[in-house]
């Protein structure tokens, strides 16, 4: 009787792992690629990939796909910038791996080597839709680390990561002040420190006897334009470093945080730099005192590429959810549909991953999110969370 027990446990494991064929079918499909498609259908075949998309009445559903209904489907959500996975809900030195202070630069530090895919937070954020998250090394120091995309379903790092290196994150302002006299001292001491890295790397390597530096190979890639840095500058002055910082070394960079960036509109469309703006809610306060629920609308109402985030807290809870700070967006100035962008396919795009995920359309990832309702009114649930065609959650929240 114990091994039977053992053998059903095994098949119902492998079970819920494996990707099925699936038909969603929604009142109201957010497509995020045209038009919303009314009583529409969205199949998922057997490679957790979309494999067509539109109204029920063009749409055939093969007998043998699990049926599945919904108010409202969206694309999977996706949080712009979060160090969930790094930053565990216990709030307690061992799950806290989204800062190491023992140097101010250390873009070598990988996110992927940190990151828990099994992390209650994941799963919490996941209940709501979020299906993928970008994340790493949190805006606490001058370079902390890397950043890294990833699904949030998943066991293993192998397994949920979309993209391992995504960027490196810089921080420029007061997050990145050190104290009893260490460097950075001063916002001046913060932009000296980044030139002189990127010169070095400039010329590591010219020497066919210079020893490997994993650290200079970091800013290579970013001269190279292989990644860009993720700046995090709320203060105007503080943007307008980063922004004179990318036209000097002509490096990418995407702004985070931005709380003055509705003050440098011109400069930040001028240069063709995306933001990923503070969350919504974002507590006022220190260098993002001037934040504004409107700097989402005004920024994308100026052609500027706008995702929202989660964004990196100190204090307990430890994430919040880009679903509800993208319907306060909504209610600040952007349209229902622009605030769904900033959590899916613009966030996409800024992230590089918009052929993968963002929009439901046909060769996609089988990302979608389902809701009994509108989902940035207060009163909706996710009824429904699918995850590379995997259900991933039916916890209603």
């Amino acid at each position: 009787m114990r091994k039977v027990c053992l053998v059903f446990c095994l098949l119902f494991l492998c079970f819920i792992h494996a990707s099925a064929q699936i038909a969603v079918k929604g009142e109201t499909i957010w497509t995020m690629a045209g038009e919303n498609i009314l009583n529409g259908v969205v199949l998922i075949n057997s490679s957790g990939k979309i494999e067509a998309v539109g109204p029920a009445s063009q749409i055939k559903i093969p007998a043998d796909y699990k049926m599945i209904s919904a108010k409202v489907v969206t694309p999977g959500l996706i949080d712009a910038h979060s160090v969930i996975g790094l930053s565990g809900y216990l709030n307690q030195p061992h799950d806290q791996m989204q800062v190491d202070q023992s140097s101010p630069i250390q873009p070598e530090l990988r996110a992927i080597d940190a990151y828990n895919p099994e992390e209650k937070l994941i799963e919490w954020v996941r209940q709501y839709g979020v299906t993928t998250v970008h994340t790493g090394h949190a805006p606490a120091a001058l370079v902390s680390g890397q950043t890294m995309i990833a699904k949030t379903f998943g066991r293993t790092i192998d397994e949920v990561t979309l993209v391992p290196t995504a960027m490196i994150a810089v921080t420029l302002g007061e997050a990145a002040l050190a104290q009893q006299g260490r460097s950075p001292g001063t916002r001046a001491k913060e932009a000296a420190m980044i030139r002189s890295e990127l010169v070095k790397a400039q010329s590591y390597g010219s020497k066919p006897d210079s020893s490997r530096d994993i650290r200079q190979e970091m800013w290579q890639k970013v001269l190279r334009r292989e990644i860009p840095l993720l700046v995090t500058a709320h203060k105007a002055h503080d943007i307008m470093t980063a922004l004179r910082i990318a036209k000097e070394f002509n490096i990418r960079i995407i702004l985070d945080g931005a709380s003055e960036s509705y003050l440098l509109i011109n400069e930040i469309k001028q240069a063709g730099v995306p933001v990923i703006i503070h969350p919504t809610m974002y507590r006022a306060g220190g260098d993002a005192e001037n934040l504004s629920m409107e700097t989402a609308a005004k920024l994308k109402a100026a052609g500027i590429l706008v995702a929202l985030q989660s964004g990196y807290e100190t204090y307990v809870p430890k994430t919040r959810v880009v679903l509800f700070e993208a319907a306060i967006a909504a209610a600040n100035g952007l349209s229902q549909r622009d605030a769904l962008a900033t959590i899916t396919i613009d966030a996409a795009q800024i992230l590089g991953i918009a052929d993968r995920v963002g929009s439901i359309e046909v060769g996609k990832d089988g990302d979608l999110a389902l809701y009994d309702g509108d989902p940035f009114e207060y009163t909706t649930h996710c009824i429904g969370t699918i995850v590379n065609g995997r259900i991933a959650s039916d916890t209603v929240r």
